[in-house]
């Protein structure tokens, strides 16, 4: 089993979002990757420059943080040629690695562009060393950038931050000062590529916490109708848990309940509903422990929301 720590660079369009090519919004132009063995030992690694096809310049904000110029991209390799040489080169057996949870998915989202999504089926499960660092050194939640890392780890910075191979080789240090049991148990998954079907849908268990990503809907009004979109269980036992608070939509327009599990207490459940490509909807649903305090946080939380949305109807009233 090889591990791929890779970091992706892309550009935008130089035009803004008006200009922007709605089926590729970021279009890859690097890619670095260092490969190790099992004992977390780096055996090789791996960079292409990518010759854009999408953006005919690199939009100023990118130019600023990667110092890749123009010219040196025209001499690169077309996309297609540059997956297909990292693919080959990751082996047959491969677990990704990276810095975020955005590079997986931008890598899927250019595969798709050149039909090429086959490489990567989906959903990817893949590791995120940023939420590993936070779990091992910090409170699980925070989120740090590499360089922050890097000095807290003491990781000698002997090359620049934002280039592809360099941020792999970072990402490589650090994940090297992780417990193999703190990482194999707190994989990650990016749905980009989201269950179709109901026996697709995925349910994962967690140290601290379960997650449930629902088959499509058609209509986002249907999915909170679903009997498993809205069950609550303990994420301990895995039993149901008789809700307290009702599912309730708050400012973030993220769904949020509490649960009573006779066991082992208060269950907090969020649920994010996602919009696909193609106008279809899906929810993601995590299920946590939480204490007292914080189930009556979320209930007066609840209660702020319904007296606000109360004034705000009869204010339209008055008018």
């Amino acid at each position: 089993m090889n591990y791929i720590v890779f970091d992706l660079e892309w550009n935008q369009s130089p035009g803004g979002k008006k200009s922007s090519n709605r089926r590729l919004p970021f279009e890859i132009i690097e890619i670095g990757a260092v490969k190790m063995n099992e004992c977390l030992e780096t055996t090789d690694s791996f960079q292409r420059l990518i010759k854009p096809e999408v953006y005919n310049w690199i939009h100023d904000s990118i130019h600023e943080v990667i110092h890749v110029d123009y010219k040196d991209l025209m001499d690169g390799t077309p996309f297609p040629q540059a997956v297909e040489e990292f693919f080959a080169w990751c082996g047959p057996e491969f677990r990704f690695f990276t810095w975020g949870n955005q590079d997986v998915m931008e890598l899927q989202r250019n595969l798709k562009y050149y039909d090429m999504l086959s490489k990567l089926p989906g959903p990817v499960t893949y590791y995120d060393v940023q939420k590993l660092f936070s779990i091992r050194y910090e409170d699980g939640h925070m989120r740090r950038s590499l360089e922050y890392a890097a000095d807290y780890l003491d990781i000698p910075k002997n090359q620049g931050f934002h280039r592809a191979l360099a941020d792999a080789y970072y990402t490589g240090e650090v994940l090297k000062t992780i417990e193999p049991e703190c990482i194999l148990c707190n994989s990650s998954i990016d749905v980009y590529q989201n269950p179709k079907k109901k026996k697709d849908e995925i349910h994962i268990s967690y140290p601290t916490y379960d997650k449930f990503v629902s088959r499509e809907f058609r209509d986002r009004e249907k999915i909170m109708k679903d009997r498993e979109v809205n069950s609550t269980r303990c994420p301990i036992c895995h039993l149901p848990a008789k809700r307290k608070i009702r599912w309730f939509i708050n400012n973030s327009k993220i769904y949020e309940s509490i649960s009573l599990c006779q066991e082992h207490g208060y269950v907090k459940g969020k649920i994010k509903i996602r919009r696909t490509e193609e106008n279809r909807y899906y929810a993601v649903k995590t299920l946590c422990c939480v204490t007292k305090e914080e189930a009556e946080e979320t209930r007066d939380k609840r209660e702020s929301l319904r007296r606000r949305r109360h004034m705000k109807r009869q204010e339209s009233v008055r008018e």
